[in-house]
C-alpha cells in the first residue's frame, strides 16, 4: 500500500497500546474504518477486520489466526489473566458478534449477533447460529449446529455446510482485496 494511503487509512483505524503492548498485525490485514486495536492482539495474514468492530486485548492477549474475517459492529475481548481469546485460521465471525475469553476454532462460523462466553470452545468445522449465546466453558463439537439461549445442540451439519467454512473465508479475503482497490482508487484521485 502506498504511504498516502496508508496515512489516510491511520486517520480512520485505531490502534492503541496498553500496558506495554501493541497490536501486531500481519500482511495483507483488512482494517476497515472505525476499527479499534488495544493491546495485546496479534492478527494473521490475509485476515479482515470490518467497519467498527472493537478488539480489546488490554487484561490478557487476543490472537487472530490466518484468512479470517470479524465482521461489521463486533466486539472482542478478555478476562482478566484468566481467559485470552483465540481464534484460528479461516473463520467466519459474523457482525455484532461478542466473543469474551473463549476459543474458536479453525474452520468454524459465527452467526449474526451470537456471544460465546469465558472458556467456550468452538471446535472445528462447527457452527453458532445467529442468536445463540454460547454459556461458559460450553464445548461446541466439531460438525455440530448450536442455537438458542443458551445455545444447545441442534443437529449435525452437512458436509456441504462445512465446505463452505473454507467458501467463506475465500469470499471475504477477496471482499477486502475489492474493497481495498476502491479506497485505493479514491485515494488515489
Amino acid at each position: 500500500m502506498e504511504s498516502s494511503i496508508i496515512q489516510k487509512l491511520s486517520e480512520e483505524v485505531k490502534l492503541f497500546p496498553y500496558e506495554g503492548f501493541y497490536p501486531t498485525i500481519g500482511k495483507n490485514v483488512f482494517l476497515a474504518s472505525g476499527v479499534k486495536l488495544i493491546g495485546n492482539v496479534e492478527i494473521g495474514n490475509n485476515s479482515s477486520i470490518w467497519y467498527n468492530t472493537i478488539i480489546r486485548g488490554d487484561v490478557h492477549y487476543i490472537k487472530i489466526g490466518e484468512d479470517t474475517n470479524i465482521q461489521d459492529c463486533s466486539m472482542l475481548h478478555v478476562t482478566n489473566g484468566k481467559y485470552p481469546l483465540n481464534i484460528g485460521n479461516r473463520v467466519t465471525i459474523g457482525h455484532s458478534v461478542a466473543l469474551h475469553g473463549c476459543k474458536l476454532n479453525d474452520l468454524c462460523l459465527i452467526g449474526i449477533g451470537a456471544i460465546v462466553l469465558d472458556g467456550a470452545i468452538i471446535e472445528s468445522n462447527s457452527m453458532v447460529a445467529a442468536g445463540a449465546l454460547v454459556k461458559q466453558n460450553f464445548i461446541v463439537p466439531s460438525g455440530k449446529l448450536v442455537a438458542g439461549v443458551p445455545a444447545k445442540i441442534i443437529r449435525n451439519l452437512t458436509r456441504e455446510e462445512i465446505l463452505d467454512f473454507e467458501e467463506s473465508a475465500k469470499r471475504y479475503v477477496k471482499y477486502s482485496r475489492i474493497t481495498e482497490g476502491s479506497m485505493k482508487d479514491k485515494f488515489n484521485k
